[in-house]
């Protein structure tokens, strides 16, 4: 680390201290900084302005941020493109030559003409000056006519379905604003189902007030939203429910997904699709077949009325089952066929891929893919040349399938499969040539596997990243853990560990209890009154960097996102020794308070549901906004979106706050600064100058504080 200069800040700006104290269960909870919850009042907006303030002049003493923005923006700026998809006959897939803020969406007839270039079929760059404006997803109706996408705006998880003419890019009626859904297209090509959000006037990304979701509904173009069919309600049987629904290949089924908030169970119904009179689709009274959410359940395909599911009932990594649907229609009794057993290593998904299935599984959170015949016989592994699979798509109407995969320091690259054959095509002529001159060279990594001891004696995987530049051992290390909601965490692309690994720094991906990498009970064993492993888990990582020589404690920055976050805040406030930079960003940092928010009360799955005594002393234990004393903690950059209504800004606001009121280091040596980025959300739909720069400032904050020497 370099010495501060003398234009170092030498206190911390003002938050006023309320006296809001809450009788919670028996305690007495002091809420000093409330206020800031609500984004729009004169005195959070000062706030805001103060503190960005202040983290730009002790940015001012970090000399590493110019390195980082300009190797940041090559970085971002690189040309890329998605892994294809076919709708309605059409092929799509995702471009970027590097200059463009949002990627475009390309259409074409054939694969090889998509290959050639295809046409704009949907360019965000047009919807906003400033870029902020993203594209969330689309879909296309079974006979090709109309293409409906969600647009997003400042980063809000609101969106906009609108409704074009894919051949002419005419729109066809007024936007449906919704959270989260997408169209889910019906056979007549004139109606589709959506996930809708009951909300007074416009939604915006600043507003932190409870939504209530779990209602299914049925749109025919051209007729007022208010007349929508509600297919599916159950927002009384929830306190935060979702509803997902989709359409078989052969368009006479709709398969409706029923969950409460982020639990791993669901409920899992079907419904027939008829022709009414008049040609519209009609989506008969669901069939509920799975219904008691105590497994996963997920479609995969149906031939008539034998319907494929992957589950884990009855096996906690994952198998492909299948049943009659008409049998269970006549008689109410559920008959489950085995066709694809569980195996030793977690199921991640199964896909039908014209005659055949495909199944991806982790083996020690690397994918394999296995191909299987409709009975189950197998058929042989597919060749993956290297990477994790971050882009698929298949349909049991298509011989062909697309994959993508990228590794840590190479975003997607796309490959087309084909049933009855085990080898992929490289389809790199997708991606586009580069808008810039010469482009960034990336150091070879090698990628090692390493286990730690946690505090239970539980042996914790990690990911260990070494770039050929990296300095001798030990080095200045970066380790990044999310741990929970059932996600794997693999060695993937992402534009920040691309940009550490360029400078230099060694990279470590932590595989913690609580997500996806080893199947049901690994997952279990990082939620609610267990939520501590997660973070066990983590410090013994971390101490085990340490203990083997890879860092030091003074070498090490910790970071992590959204659940990550917290994550992040619960380390560092239980063991703030344990690194020399703590990086929370978007985090749930206030654990008693989440479930107030937006659409946070999904998310008891997890935490647990602060309403309840029992897990209320589970989570005023963790908390890290609960949790913050006086003591000297590392140097701390919290990040946040002020439009983020997915984990509202006031988490990390309260945190910061409380931070700076606590800490006991000087702010020469360990400065706690906010970065709040504004008409910025949780993450999703940053434009690419937006990316870079907050790349570049978490990279220079812990490459500054952990010594790393960039290349000059």
């Amino acid at each position: 680390m370099t010495d501060a200069s003398s234009n170092t800040p030498e206190e911390y700006p003002a938050s006023r201290r309320s006296d809001t104290v809450e009788s919670l269960h028996g305690h007495e909870i002091a809420d000093p900084y409330r206020w800031l919850e609500d984004p729009d009042s004169p005195e959070t907006r000062d706030w805001v302005t103060r503190q960005n303030a202040f983290t730009e002049r002790v940015f001012a003493n970090i000399p590493e941020r110019a390195y980082f923005a300009e190797l940041m923006t090559r970085v971002v700026s690189r040309p890329r493109a998605g892994t294809p998809s076919k709708h309605g006959g059409h092929y799509f897939v995702t471009r970027n030559d590097g200059s463009r803020n949002q990627d475009q969406v390309f259409v074409a007839e054939t694969l090889d003409e998509l290959l050639a270039g295809g046409r704009v079929v949907l360019d965000p760059n047009e919807w906003s000056e400033d870029g902020t404006t993203s594209l969330r997803g689309f879909t296309v109706s079974h006979d090709g006519r109309h293409l409906s996408y969600n647009v997003s705006e400042g980063g809000s998880d609101w969106v906009d379905i609108t409704t074009v003419d894919l051949g002419t890019g005419e729109r066809v009626e007024a936007p449906i604003q919704t959270k989260f859904g997408a169209a889910t297209w019906l056979p007549d090509g004139a109606s589709f189902l959506y996930e809708a959000v009951p909300h007074e006037g416009r939604a915006t990304g600043d507003q932190a007030g409870h939504v209530k979701t779990g209602l299914l509904k049925l749109h025919r173009l051209g007729t007022p939203e208010h007349d929508d069919l509600t297919v599916v309600d159950i927002r009384a049987e929830y306190k935060q429910a979702f509803v997902w629904a989709q359409v078989s290949s052969d368009q006479r089924l709709a398969v409706i997904a029923l969950g409460s908030g982020t639990d791993r169970e669901n409920r899992l119904w079907f419904a027939r699709i008829t022709a009414g009179a008049d040609g519209r689709s009609v989506v008969g009274e669901p069939l509920r077949v799975f219904d008691e959410p105590d497994a996963q359940y997920f479609y995969v395909r149906n031939d008539g009325d034998r319907v494929v599911i992957q589950t884990d009932n009855g096996a906690d990594n994952g198998r492909v089952v299948a049943f009659d649907l008409a049998e269970f229609e006549r008689t109410g009794a559920l008959a489950l066929e085995e066709v694809v057993p569980e195996a030793s290593d977690a199921l991640q998904f199964a896909a039908a891929a014209g005659g055949e299935l495909i199944v991806g599984r982790l083996v020690d959170v690397q994918p394999v893919l296995t191909r299987y015949a409709l009975d189950g016989a197998e058929l042989g592994r597919v060749e993956l040349p290297g990477g994790s699979i971050v882009g698929w798509w298949s349909d049991q109407d298509s011989d062909e399938w697309f994959v993508g995969l990228s590794t840590p320091t190479a975003p997607t690259r796309a490959y087309r499969g084909s049933a009855g054959a085990g080898a992929l095509q490289p389809l790199d002529a997708l991606v586009p040539a580069p808008a810039s001159g010469e482009q960034l060279a990336f150091p070879d990594v090698r990628i090692e596997r390493a286990r730690a001891t946690s505090a239970d004696g539980t042996q914790v995987p990690y990911f260990l990243i070494t770039p050929e530049n990296a300095p001798d051992a030990p080095s200045p290390t970066l380790l990044w853990g999310y741990g929970g909601f059932d996600i794997p965490i693999e060695a993937d692309y992402r534009a920040l560990f691309a940009g550490w690994l360029a400078a230099g720094g060694v990279l470590v991906a932590a595989n913690l209890r609580g997500g996806g990498e080893f199947g049901k009970a690994w997952a279990e064993a990082g939620k609610k009154d267990r939520k501590q492993n997660v973070f066990d888990d983590f410090i013994a990582v971390g101490d085990h960097l340490v203990e083997t020589g890879v860092t030091t404690h003074e070498q090490l920055a910790i970071h992590g996102r959204s659940n990550g976050g917290l994550l992040i805040g619960a380390v560092m406030t239980q063991r703030p020794d344990l690194a020399a930079a703590a990086i929370p960003g978007v985090g749930v940092l206030d654990i008693l308070r989440f479930h107030k928010f937006t659409a946070g009360a999904a998310w008891t799955s997890d935490y647990g549901d602060p309403e309840d005594p029992h897990d209320f002393e589970v989570e005023l234990a963790y908390s890290p906004l609960h949790n913050v004393r006086p003591v000297a903690y590392p140097p701390t950059l919290v990040l946040t979106g002020d439009h983020d209504d997915r984990v509202v800004p006031a988490h990390s606001h309260k945190f910061t706050a409380t931070l700076q009121a606590a800490q006991q280091a000087a702010i020469t040596d360990a400065p706690i600064v906010t970065r709040i980025e504004t008409q910025a959300g949780h993450g999703a739909g940053k434009p690419l100058a937006m990316v870079a720069a907050e790349a570049a400032d978490v990279l220079a904050f812990a490459a500054h504080f952990t010594g790393l020497r960039i290349p000059r």
